[in-house]
């Protein structure tokens, strides 16, 4: 316990004792003389490169210690206070920003557009967690996640859902994944940092809507624990595969297991698989045929999925602001003498030819023709997949965490009799 308040005060002092230098602008603020006040940002204001660099330092001691609490020491205690660290830093302190889960929209459009050069920050903050991830199992979900700690601490009294209910809302992440990417590879939009229900928290400056989204997000927690991180994280998805590979994975107890089923009490995620019964398993029909049957019906799932995905890329393509105006100056010409319209006072300003706007958003909307098509593919094999997994038979003998859902908060170790 000391060398537990030795590690979080001395993690709090680092954080004191640079926070003057955090602020720091990059790039220093021009001068008016004609009066004029520039209006405050609604983005945290760049950081200087060192305290960019602390950032990715600071993720890289939380994620150790994350794994050294989970899989080592096994104390859920030591989670609970890197968790806070995290939300105080990560969260309001950082203000959310930079995140590990944005950075996928970083990570794709520097694969899409040559002309965006992704940060060595952000590239190290989606890295690292992966990383982590695919050696020692979700402990960046324990302990080093603002977004999960701060649903973490709000667990009260956490039900359990149904089986197909858990799997059918997990399948959103996926399309969130998907529209994410497909979003960002199109230079469209960053969609999960506009709709990040908790940076409006972090930052106290967020839209009405998004705050009321933040705080329902966490009154469902109260009872759905980490809802947000269960059934709509896009880097939920990444980390799931990783973690699946964990060979140093958190594990309920430290010895034989005894199969007192207090576990399963203690998980709020319904992340514990029950050992199996193999005489049950046959009798409910589970078998080759059945897995063949779905296997082979999964090309078909991929197909139906790239089909849908192509029918919808007009609709999405509209999200697009070239898209958007393109069609909107085509369908009301009119438009062009309200000087109320912002957007289309600032093209005819430009001295961009309507011709030109065209080409270019009939160029978005072929990338987003390809772009949803694929998306599509990608859900129906996650569909089929799914449904695949649903027949395969794994032989378990003791109680064990999920690879991929378990979330390392150690909360099942302190219920095992056999830790203590």
């Amino acid at each position: 316990m000391k060398k537990l308040k030795f590690i979080f005060f001395t993690l709090v002092f680092l954080l004191v004792t640079f926070s003057s230098f955090a602020q720091k602008q990059r790039f220093p603020k021009p001068e008016f003389d004609s009066g004029y006040t520039q209006p405050s940002p609604v983005t945290p204001e760049p950081r200087a490169l060192a305290m960019e660099y602390f950032d990715v330092l600071v993720l890289l001691l939380v994620l150790s210690a994350a794994t050294y609490f989970a899989l080592k020491s096994r104390s859920r205690q030591g989670v609970l206070w890197l968790s806070i660290f995290t939300l105080l830093y990560f969260g309001f302190y950082r203000n959310g920003c930079i995140c590990s889960i944005g950075a996928i929209q970083n990570v794709t459009l520097s694969f899409f557009d040559s002309g965006y050069a992704i940060s060595l920050t952000a590239l190290l903050f989606f890295l690292l967690p992966l990383l982590f991830t695919l050696f020692f199992g979700r402990t960046f979900c324990a302990g080093a996640c603002p977004l999960g700690a701060i649903q973490d601490l709000v667990v009260v009294k956490p039900i359990s859902l149904p089986k197909w209910l858990n799997k059918t809302l997990g399948l959103i992440p996926y399309v969130y994944l998907a529209l994410a990417v497909l979003f960002a590879a199109t230079g469209t939009d960053f969609i999960i940092c506009r709709y990040d229900p908790f940076v409006g928290i972090f930052r106290m400056d967020a839209k009405f809507h998004m705050i009321v989204l933040g705080v329902a997000f966490l009154l469902m927690g109260m009872f759905v624990a980490r809802p947000y991180c269960r059934f709509l994280c896009p880097y939920g998805v990444l980390l799931s595969w990783m973690s699946r590979f964990s060979k140093w994975h958190l594990t309920i107890t430290p010895n034989k297991c005894i199969q007192c089923k207090l576990c399963t009490n203690s998980c709020p995620f319904d992340a514990i698989d029950f050992p199996t019964n193999e005489k049950e398993v046959i009798k409910s029909g589970l078998g080759p045929k059945r897995f063949i049957t779905y296997a082979l019906v999964i090309p078909l799932w991929v197909a139906v999925g790239a089909f849908a995905g192509a029918k919808s890329h007009t609709f999405l393509s509209k999200a697009n602001p070239d898209v958007y105006l393109a069609e909107l100056m085509i369908s009301k010409p009119e438009l062009k003498e309200d000087p109320d319209n912002i957007d289309i006072q600032t093209f005819l300003a430009s001295g961009k030819s309507m011709e030109t706007l065209v080409a270019e958003a009939e160029v978005i909307r072929q990338k987003f023709y390809i772009g949803s098509m694929i998306a599509g593919g990608f859900l129906g094999l996650v569909i089929g997949m799914t449904l695949l997994n649903t027949v395969v038979f794994r032989k378990r003998q003791d109680y064990e965490p999920h690879k991929g859902n378990c979330f390392s908060c150690a909360r099942c170790i302190d219920y095992c009799p056999v830790e203590k």
